[in-house]
């Protein structure tokens, strides 16, 4: 007969002080053994842990085991575009410098590799010099122009008042930031998640992310070291005063211990099956979307049903190797016979490993698929809401730009247009070249295309939270219109958004 167990004993406390992977082993053996945590954790060394996380993990792909292993970075003085890659996880949590409420005339920006071509590096030199320049005109108009129309409160002090103004000005002119520049970044990300994220960085076409994923790696090589350095001077002088003779014995041994590299990502490599596919997608996208030009868009369009998953699958597939409209390609993929069709989907999966994931593309049968184009800087507080699936078209200046709100109204519209027309005449001709290094010259005031798959409390929540007056006005736009469109398809459900009407009116100094 079973023991009971005492009742009303339930205990919780918290878990600090042990390395990333000594606590994932003690956490995954709740599943395989009666210990209790801290029974655990006293049995538990970190060679042990190397051990067992090599065999699991590694050998046998209980890749959940990862899940229980928790680490922060810092990342300083990546670039937008770099940042832009870095974050586009499913499983992710951090924050990162808002180009909001910063100046970011003075950080820094990174130069990309062009050969050796001096002309051509020059010629990007001079491009990011000139958006700097606008950069700054525009926030200096902008700030300029609102003080001489919005009446400052009486109750409202007047730093506040400054303080609330420049932000909006910074709100006009971060569409002047090109991709070059410079960001800081702040993320937590368990270790499934970092082993994938360093992968697929590996795996870029971009020698900066490339570099980056080298770089997470090393720091999480020395993650152990970094956060118990302080306590292991602390205890290397205890031991010298008690015995100077061990001291170098302890430094040794105490060294060698946290050093140890979490096993959980020490292997991470490029990923082969991403590499590959990217390369024989594009070439398939090519093919059938020959002679093709790209069709004009709205900004969000909700794409009614696919005729089948086939069809769907392949049109996402092509979708992200291209810059067509998902509606575009859609169009063409149903005109294929059906073993082309399912060649392309095969293209999708045939390279993958053992422990590969299938590409993020065959994450479908969301019922609300949207197709946005919207400027860069937008985007990237869209991309924040990770409940969805979104698929990204690389950055090309082939669907113009758009305008921040209230430019013409401060006569500023010249100046920004011309100086994001430079630009972009600039990315072409160096496109030819280096299409990956022209890339980093687009201003995020540049449109893009994505696609995000969800389900319908996502559509809710996001036209709900991004049309909140408080939000910056291109993701209020596209929220709006995400509400309308499912609007207009399920007139039903419309009574159920609480979303904010962007067509009314909105006092700056309330933003």
């Amino acid at each position: 007969m079973s023991e009971a167990s005492p009742r009303n004993q339930t205990e919780v406390f918290a878990v600090h002080g042990a390395d990333p992977e000594v606590l994932a082993y003690a956490m995954a053996k709740y599943s395989r053994s009666a210990l209790s945590m801290k029974e655990s954790l006293r049995e538990i060394s970190s060679q042990r842990a190397e051990q067992f996380l090599n065999t699991f993990y590694f050998q046998y792909g209980h890749r959940s085991i990862a899940d229980l292993a928790h680490l922060a970075f810092a990342v300083e003085r990546l670039s937008l575009l770099a940042a832009i890659v870095l974050v586009d996880e499913q499983r992710w949590d951090g924050q990162e410098r808002s180009t909001r409420y910063q100046n970011f005339r003075k950080s820094g920006w990174y130069m990309p590799d062009f050969g050796g071509d001096t002309g051509a590096e020059a010629t990007f030199r001079q491009g990011i010099d000139d958006l700097f320049a606008a950069y700054h005109d525009i926030a200096e108009g902008t700030f300029e122009s609102l003080k001489s129309s919005v009446v400052k409160p009486e109750e409202m002090k007047a730093e506040s008042y400054e303080r609330t103004l420049r932000a909006r000005a910074f709100d006009v002119a971060r569409y002047m930031l090109p991709l070059a520049t410079n960001t800081s970044l702040g993320q937590i990300v368990n270790a499934r998640t970092l082993e994938t994220q360093v992968s697929r960085l590996l795996s870029s076409p971009f020698a900066e992310i490339r570099e980056l994923g080298e770089k997470l790696r090393t720091a999480a090589s020395g993650a152990a070291w970094n956060v118990h350095g302080e306590a292991l001077a602390e205890l290397q002088e205890k031991i010298a005063a008690l015995d100077p003779a061990l001291a170098g014995e302890s430094e040794s041994l105490l060294v060698r211990e946290v050093k140890t590299a979490p096993t959980l990502v020490k292997y991470a490599a490029p990923n082969s099956y991403e590499m590959a596919t990217r390369v024989e997608l594009e070439q398939a996208a090519r093919e059938v979307m020959a002679g093709q030009i790209v069709d004009a868009a709205p900004v969000v369009d909700l794409i009614e049903s696919d005729p089948s998953l086939e069809v769907e699958l392949a049109t996402t597939l092509l979708y992200g190797a291209s810059h067509f409209p998902y509606r575009q390609i859609r169009l063409m993929v149903e005109g294929l016979d059906e073993a082309r069709r399912n060649e392309i989907i095969l293209i999708g999966a045939r390279n993958r490993g053992r422990h590969d994931e299938l590409l993020r593309e065959f994450s479908a049968g969301q019922a609300l698929k949207f197709d946005i184009l919207m400027d860069i800087g937008g985007f990237r507080d869209m991309h924040r809401h990770r409940k969805c699936i979104q698929v990204m078209q690389s950055f090309t200046s082939a669907h113009g730009f758009d305008l921040p709100e209230g430019i013409r109204e401060m006569k500023l519209e010249s100046r920004y247009s011309g100086a994001v027309l430079a630009a972009h005449k600039t990315y072409a001709e160096l496109a030819k070249t280096a299409p990956e290094s022209a890339q980093y010259l687009l201003p995020l005031g540049t449109r893009n295309r994505a696609l995000f798959k969800m389900d319908f409390a996502e559509a809710l929540y996001i036209s709900e939270l991004r049309s909140q007056p408080q939000g910056h006005y291109s993701y209020r736009r596209v929220a709006w219109e995400m509400y309308e469109a499912v609007q207009r398809r399920h007139p039903a459900l419309a009574g159920l958004f609480r979303t904010t009407d962007v067509r009314e009116p909105v006092d700056v100094l309330k933003r």
